[in-house]
């Protein structure tokens, strides 16, 4: 996730993941380390493993304390980051350590194995560690400090071990003539909230027009509701203020890309579209579009509850039952 809360690290230079490229490109790293599928996209960095979208989805759920989910070209990646997947060397290495006492037998799941079979494989190879000599076995800790989980780091406890149907990227571009908090201006930071996860941008002092430009990354389970989106002033000393809300609806964009299937396969289009009404924050009708391969929407929001202010975003969905 990129933003105020990355990881610690500076962003990789073009060395460091061109290093990440070529061992993406080693044989035993062009399948998935968990079902086999071919060409994986994703990684989980603090394994050290390359997986594919549906055997990511899983890892996400089971929270970052124990697989930290990202993507091989569409996430920014720190040096430690680049550093850890190349030290551990890949799928074969970890799967030497991760599957040495996989029971006779125990089948692994397959590219097209159903969602049950994939997340009870995965949860106990990595979770439960039951393939791990015992002498090597840790029992992570969950996040301890919920208040402050990003979107990635919600702990299994708050949304259990449930089924995932895509990925949200949301890219909080900026926002325009925002309320004053303070004297004369406000310190101005978004807080996104689907479900129990929650993320958040970096402040921007002393601006009613910030400039954002952060991505923030969402799992999306089968039984969503809306993205919450809220606009506050940071304060030192006292409770941060609100600066307006607002709510996305996400039916129009996962909709639309189910009934179109895969966007690879499409050329650049128009493929749905979120209608401006009274019972919603938009100041315009907003597109679903298909543009490279992607399925992409931007939105344009009038703040609630608030005097003035909108805020601009660009979403972009992922699923993961492609």
């Amino acid at each position: 996730m990129s933003g105020g809360h990355s990881d610690a690290g500076t962003p990789s230079s073009s060395g460091k993941m061109a290093k990440l490229k070529e061992l993406l490109h080693r044989s035993e790293n062009r399948i998935c380390a968990d079902c086999s599928a071919p060409d994986p996209k994703w990684a989980s960095a603090n394994i050290g493993v390359f997986i594919c979208l549906k055997c990511s989805g899983v890892h996400r759920s089971l929270g970052t304390h124990i697989s930290k989910v990202l993507s091989v070209t569409l996430d920014k990646w720190t040096d430690d980051q680049v550093d850890s997947m190349v030290e551990a060397g890949g799928n074969s290495h970890a799967n030497a350590i991760y599957e040495a006492f996989l029971p006779q037998g125990h089948c692994k799941p397959h590219p097209d194995s159903n969602q049950e079979e994939r997340q009870n494989f995965i949860r106990s190879k990595y979770e439960l560690q039951e393939f791990l000599e015992p002498s090597l076995r840790i029992v992570a800790d969950h996040p301890s400090d919920a208040g402050k989980h990003t979107a990635s780091d919600s702990s299994k406890s708050e949304i259990g071990m449930v089924e995932f149907i895509g990925i949200l990227n949301v890219k909080v571009i900026g926002g325009t003539k925002l309320a004053i908090r303070d004297m004369s201006s406000s310190d101005p930071y978004v807080i996104l909230t689907l479900g129990h996860q929650r993320a958040q941008t970096s402040v921007i002092k002393g601006n009613l027009n910030p400039v954002w430009n952060e991505e923030l990354k969402f799992s999306v389970p089968q039984q969503y509701g809306s993205l919450k989106l809220q606009v506050l002033d940071h304060d030192m000393v006292s409770k941060d203020d609100v600066m307006g809300e607002a709510e996305i609806d996400l039916q129009p964009m996962i909709n639309a890309a189910a009934v179109f299937g895969d966007p690879e396969l499409l050329g650049d289009m128009q493929i749905g579209r979120w209608l401006k009404s009274a019972d919603n924050a938009l100041t315009e009708d907003s597109a679903v579009m298909v543009t490279g391969g992607m399925v992409k929407q931007e939105v344009s929001l009038k703040l609630q509850r608030t005097e003035s202010g909108e805020v601009a975003l660009e979403m972009q969905w992922i699923p993961l039952n492609m």
